[in-house]
């Protein structure tokens, strides 16, 4: 009865045991899903003396003040944002009374302040606050966004984009391009937008190198560059990456891709590259603000610069990286593991230490091939073609006893073409050693230690053969 009892118990655990293996092969575990970013806009806003010229049906800042306070209520339910509103040249007068000197020497240049930091639910006080705002100085551009920099509380896991509208150009002789740059390049912002308000063409180019500049021609234009812009700004976007073969066909697949910040050199995206399920690469999803440099860590690694993306579009990025396989494989097997350097040909630089009796896939080539056998094999010039399996074997080694009378120096030499090629220097404290060897003809050089004349150099000649043992004694 115990007996019957123990193997219904058994026959229950193999059961749930193939249950449990049948409903993680059909229901495979979903990975946890990464926790989406959050997005920190700062609108940096030019409260200048400028903004009291005229714009179509009225004064440029009650137009540019009430356009952003109603597109501010379209963010109210956006999850996943925080906004925050730093303005410029509101605070000291341009024109006191006296006035200032006519080269405007004594101009508040730092006249800007983070009137409303990040924080959630702050729109009803970014828009009070605009309210308030009388336009009075100067326009400095450049020392505001370095301002910006201190705005942005540390977060690891936001994204942090400066939005400037302005009607004028720098004013404070400050370099807003370098500031920009330098700012991306420490990875605190991404690439600011700019939204110019009537301002003349020929300014546009003083905003290009601080970032993606929009010129607002008219009141519609500046509501909907604003939605395009936030747009950008919220929505990431999709990509494929076609890795080519020699043909020129997207086959190639099954690697990391790594995407850095072309300004900040920061690793901002991993991917394993796919095929999917219909025999395409698979589509990512990739922040369409930056640009990026993307290695394909192939052997060697292909790279790809200067990468930028059009929001809201399925970008495809093309990269040639044919590929084939090198097998390295020992006839018969061996004592101990070998492994081999490889190079590409003509080249010093180490691509890869690949074991033998296993694959690697490379870009197709030529390699120099370093064997680390006893003595070295060097195979220059090995061909690697497109999908194809280029098979290196060399021969199964032999092992080697050494017995020495005494502790001595000594030294093991390779003989062919009756010329003698070093291979090893003995353990001179060591009175027994044990190597691994080619096949091949050898000799041995030995001198025991208390000798001290040469004509007790001791000689032996011998054979390793593959697969077989031999003792050489030296006495």
């Amino acid at each position: 009865m115990k007996l019957k009892s123990e193997k219904l118990k058994v026959k229950r655990i193999v059961f749930f045991c193939f249950l449990f293996l049948i409903s993680h092969s059909l229901f495979p575990q979903k990975l946890p899903k990464q926790e989406k970013p959050t997005t920190r806009i700062l609108f940096v806003f030019d409260a200048s003396f400028s903004m009291f010229g005229q714009w179509q049906s009225g004064m440029k800042m009650d137009i540019a003040k009430n356009l952003l306070m109603d597109f501010l209520d379209s963010l109210k339910y956006v999850d996943h944002i925080e906004l925050a509103l730093r303005v410029y040249g509101h605070q000291s007068r341009l024109n006191p009374p006296g006035g200032y000197p006519p080269n405007h020497a004594n101009r508040d240049c730092q006249d800007t302040k983070l009137e409303v930091p990040f924080g959630n639910n702050n729109i009803l006080a970014i828009k009070n606050k605009l309210k308030s705002i009388v336009p009075r100085g100067t326009t400095p551009i450049a020392y505001s966004l370095e301002q910006c920099a201190n705005d942005f509380p540390d977060c690891p896991n936001c994204r942090n984009i400066v939005i400037l509208i302005t009607d004028g150009i720098e004013e404070c002789d400050g370099d807003p391009c370098a500031v920009s740059l330098a700012l991306q390049k420490k990875g605190i912002i991404l690439k600011p937008f700019v939204i110019g308000i009537g301002l003349d063409v020929q300014f546009a180019d003083a905003f290009k190198c601080v970032g993606k500049y929009y010129n607002a021609t008219s009141e519609i234009g500046f509501k909907t560059i604003l939605n395009v812009v936030i747009s950008q700004a919220l929505n990431n976007t999709t990509a494929q990456v076609n890795l080519l073969d020699v043909a020129g066909n997207p086959t190639e697949t099954d690697v990391n891709m790594t995407f850095y910040d072309d300004f900040s050199r920061a690793i901002k995206y991993n991917y394993m590259h796919t095929i999917n399920n219909r025999g395409n690469p698979d589509t990512i999803v990739i922040d369409p603000l930056g640009t990026y440099r993307m290695v394909v860590h192939t052997i060697p690694p292909v790279e790809k610069s200067n990468i930028t993306f059009t929001p809201g579009k399925h970008n495809i990025i093309a990269v040639d990286a044919p590929q084939g396989y090198l097998y390295l494989k020992v006839a018969g097997g061996d004592f101990k593991p070998v492994q081999c350097i490889v190079r590409k040909s003509g080249q010093m630089q180490t691509l890869n230490v690949q074991q033998f009796n296993q694959t690697e896939k490379y870009i197709i080539g030529k390699y120099d091939l370093e064997i680390l056998t006893l003595p070295r094999i060097y195979l220059p010039n090995t061909d690697v073609s497109q999908s194809k399996t280029t098979t290196v074997e060399i021969p199964q080694s032999g092992n080697l006893t050494i017995l020495k009378p005494s502790e001595g120096p000594g030294s093991l030499y390779v003989e062919e073409k009756n010329k003698l090629t070093w291979v090893y220097n003995l353990r001179e404290n060591l009175t027994q050693e044990t190597l691994v060897l080619q096949p091949g003809r050898y000799r041995i050089e030995y001198r025991p230690k208390n000798s001290k004349e040469s004509i007790y150099t001791i000689e032996r000649q011998f054979k390793i053969e593959s697969g077989s043992s031999t003792q050489v004694k030296l006495f």
